[in-house]
């Protein structure tokens, strides 16, 4: 830990001369780093406040980064909370009102010892009491309202059982690609990595037939199956294998093990950092896929999340609270994974570049 923190805050002035002042380099780089710390997490922090917000403090204009909420008291003969407000101009300036209602440009308010007395000032000669508050009730309600822990399912299901599949139909397919002399294997790899080059949306009508003749329209398993095997990951893990020694292969079939063994006991353990990465890349694409869930799912009870929050959003109104709280919730379980995981992309993508 002390080498790395030693290597992060090193500068090129403490280097050439101790005890010197930084370098121009130094302030440079420090602050290109800290420009790309803020274009890439300030929008995530922003998503993160806004989601504690209340729809009003939301259309407030101009936007604030904190989450604000105005203060509300209850006074005697008013069955609701009223918002507080200061009095900015006349013979009230600086006092604390309670608004009782607002009709056009005029606020009827009320002073706090004196809640039966009606007073009537403009609007613009008052302005909010407000506190930093964070809206809970924006993630409450979302238990509330949607079944939130059947979308996670959904969603977590249709990720995992995708994720496992493609790791096997990828690895046999690059291993016999990688591994096996036959005629035409050449013919079938620029084939498969041709299909880089189709658009999803060209095959989107085609496969949406195939699926519907299987019978899994509105089918968790319609998600699944389509996605079976990418030509990515078969790419992927066909170079890798590639620098896997053939000898490896020969001895093991000098010992009468089968095809089979060869590919489960050696050629998936030597290939495992290639495929920790296809793994982590499957995890994002199936967990953020929108297109094609909402084309095979129409059924509430087998949306997924990202299905889920777009029900947020109507024609007329958009709910901004209830769907930056769930963006978020739907973040989380993606980003746990990717920072878990992610010493492994490094890795595995730089040692699947050649042989």
């Amino acid at each position: 830990m002390g080498k790395a923190i030693a290597f992060l805050t090193r500068t090129r002035g403490s280097r050439d001369h101790a005890g010197s002042r930084l370098h121009w380099t130094d302030w440079f780089t420090y602050g290109y780093l800290l420009l790309g710390i803020v274009l890439m997490f300030g929008p995530v922090i922003w998503l993160l406040m806004s989601s504690f917000k209340t729809d009003a403090e939301l259309n407030t204009f101009p936007p604030r980064f904190l989450p604000y909420a105005q203060e509300m008291i209850t006074l005697d003969g008013h069955t609701k909370p009223l918002p507080i407000f200061t009095v900015t101009e006349g013979e009230l300036e600086g006092v604390q009102v309670a608004q009782v209602r607002r009709v056009g440009i005029v606020s009827q308010v009320v002073k706090m010892d004196a809640p039966d007395e009606i007073i009537k000032i403009k609007v613009k000669e008052r302005e909010p009491v407000e506190k930093l508050a964070l809206a809970w009730e924006n993630y409450s309600d979302l238990f509330k309202r949607f079944n939130f822990m059947q979308f996670l399912w959904n969603s977590t299901f249709i990720t995992v059982i995708s994720t496992l599949i493609m790791l096997l139909v990828n690895s046999m397919a690059a291993f016999a690609l990688s591994k096996y002399e036959f005629r035409g294997r050449t013919v079938v790899l620029a084939m498969i990595i041709g299909t880089l080059m189709i658009p999803q949306t060209v095959v989107l009508v085609p496969l949406f037939l195939v699926v519907r003749e299987m019978g899994m329209i509105n089918s968790l398993w319609g998600v699944i199956i389509p996605g079976a095997a990418t030509p990515t990951g078969v790419f992927l893990l066909r170079q890798y294998m590639l620098t896997i020694p053939d000898e490896i292969l020969d001895a093991a079939r000098m010992d009468k093990a089968s095809e089979w063994k060869i590919y489960w006991r050696i050629i998936l353990p030597l290939s495992a950092p290639a495929i920790a990465v296809l793994a982590i890349l499957a995890i994002m694409w199936r967990w953020n896929d929108f297109l094609w869930p909402l084309i095979v799912l129409s059924r509430t009870e087998n949306f997924t999340l990202q299905l889920a929050l777009n029900s947020f959003q109507g024609e007329m109104a958009t709910q901004w609270s209830s769907l930056l709280a769930m963006t978020v919730l739907t973040l989380l379980p993606i980003a746990v994974v990717f920072a878990f995981l992610q010493k492994y992309i490094a890795t595995g993508i730089a040692s699947t570049g050649g042989k």
